[in-house]
């Protein structure tokens, strides 16, 4: 028998304890929802199979709330995990990803003395030296930190984000205690592969908890981005800040999928979408350089203040993938291909990100959408409600092939794939998803990225002009037929086409 108990970090009964009550837990949750799964043949057709996984709705609901009530209890990297698995739309089913997307707003909280103590022990006085004002009831609590505003002594308004005392020495132990789990999960039933969850945990994790790494992600951002006059990233005060405090500009405004607030203030919702994209998009195709973690409660918008237009704000710079440069113009390509329906590049651009044979799983993955809206072109059909119900209906039928797919593909793909669900979270409750605005814009991203690859490569000026040339052709094209589709869509053209009549 594989050994399941990896050499634990010493903590003595305090550890012990915590592995026995996790483990109890877990256990529970797996009895009680994973066997019906085992060793299913995966036939759509066989009616019975369907019935039989939604009569395990209450049990799926059962389960979650275990795993969410585990997650709470244990903090730190257990809620960071659960907040993953929220965001895995297209691998868990609804009762999951709807349970466990309450722990972005429901993270624990420490206590005001020891956030008294973090700050004491990183920057060296009192409170009351360092501010006038602290606000004892945090503006937000998360799985890593809690963020609480405050006013400095020249008078500026300011978020001081401050690390919950015991994660940084938990976190090692519960990455040790996770796999664990995972490996006993995985031995009892062998189709369930999720130890890229653990190695990411690994990864990420030590750069999570460095908020001066994330403070440099925040003002590297904002300079790649600063032709975008719609963003706003908070500045960092950096002589209040540590590896565990991060202090920057207040910014106050409205969750990105707040349409209350939008409504409330006058701010468009379809711009903020399209908006959202336009970042992403650059960030992802052009740069390289990606926020990983765009959950609501990280993206603010907002009326700026002096020209009443809106705004974005980005929040939370702790965790960004940094693409290598084949992966990234290969992920263009297939974005392409899948955009305009051409099926030979899916296949190809799908078997060079690693999918294999498994690649119209991974274009259904990568898209939410069904593999009949694939073959069409995505920009091209529509998302209907029986689509998504479709694909939700699925999604626990095909768990075991998913868990493989996850295995193979890059490790840079895991944070693109939970930031592309973030996004259509975002985009579903904003009723703007599958716009042809976020296809469009995509679509640029990906000419310009390319064009930019092709001129690092070119041997002669001339290679190089006629590559612009092209470029530029191909924006235009994109440009005109935006204007098509305005013209098709506005009232005002229709008024126009009206009177001409």
């Amino acid at each position: 028998m594989p050994n399941l108990s990896p050499q634990l970090p010493p903590a003595g009964p305090l550890m012990a304890a915590r592995f026995l009550r996790v483990s109890s837990l877990a256990a529970a949750a797996v009895a009680s929802c994973g066997i019906y799964l085992h060793n299913r043949q995966l036939d759509l057709s066989d009616l019975s199979v369907i019935r039989f996984g939604r009569a395990a709705a209450a049990v799926h609901l059962r389960s979650a709330e275990r795993l969410r009530d585990l997650c709470c209890a244990n903090r730190g990297t257990f809620i960071k995990v659960g907040q993953h698995l929220g965001a895995l739309d297209y691998l868990l089913p609804e009762e999951y990803t709807s349970t466990l997307k309450v722990l972005h707003s429901q993270a624990p909280q420490s206590s005001m003395k020891e956030i008294q103590q973090v700050i004491r022990e990183d920057l060296g006085k009192e409170l009351s030296e360092l501010f006038v004002f602290f606000e004892e009831k945090p503006q937000g609590a998360a799985s890593l930190a809690q963020v609480h505003k405050a006013v400095l002594h020249d008078g500026k308004i300011v978020a001081v984000k401050v690390q919950h005392p015991k994660v940084q020495k938990q976190s090692s132990r519960d990455i040790v205690v996770i796999e664990a789990l995972l490996k006993a999960v995985h031995l009892l039933f062998p189709d369930f592969a999720f130890m890229w969850l653990v190695e990411e945990a690994k990864k990420n994790m030590p750069l999570e908890l460095d908020f001066l790494n994330e403070g440099r992600n925040a003002e590297k951002v904002a300079k790649m981005l600063s032709h975008y006059t719609f963003l706003k990233v908070p500045g960092v005060y950096w002589h209040l800040s540590s590896k565990r405090i991060l202090t920057m500009e207040f910014a106050d405004g409205g969750q990105v999928n707040d349409k209350n607030y939008m409504q409330k203030h006058g701010i468009n919702v379809n711009e903020v979408s399209e908006n959202l994209g336009k970042l992403y998009s650059e960030m992802i195709f052009v740069h390289g350089f990606v926020h990983c973690d765009p959950h609501p409660g990280n993206v603010l918008v907002q009326k700026c203040p002096y020209s009443q237009k809106s705004q974005i704000v980005l929040l939370d710079h702790g965790l960004y993938q940094v693409l290598h440069a084949e992966f990234r113009l290969d992920y263009c390509r297939l974005w392409q291909a899948l955009i305009r329906g051409d099926m030979s590049g899916v296949e190809r651009y799908s078997r060079r990100l690693g999918a294999g044979d498994l690649y119209p799983l991974f274009a259904c993955v990568l898209t939410a959408r069904s593999w009949t809206s694939v073959n069409a072109g995505i920009s091209s059909v529509p998302v209907t409600q029986s689509e998504e119900n479709e694909i939700r209906s699925n999604a626990a039928l095909y768990l075991p092939q998913i868990s493989e797919l996850l295995n193979r593909v890059p490790r840079q793909m895991l944070l693109l794939l939970k930031t592309n669900d973030l996004l259509r979270g975002i985009e579903s409750t904003l009723q703007t998803r599958a716009s042809s605005s976020s296809f469009l814009n995509m679509s640029r991203c990906c000419i310009r990225a390319l064009a930019r690859h092709r001129k690092t490569k070119a041997a002669s000026w001339i290679r190089r002009v006629h590559i612009t040339l092209m470029e530029s052709v191909q924006l235009w094209t994109i440009t005109a037929f935006e204007l098509l589709l305005w013209v098709r869509t506005s009232a005002l053209a229709h008024c126009f086409m009206a009177l001409l009549c």
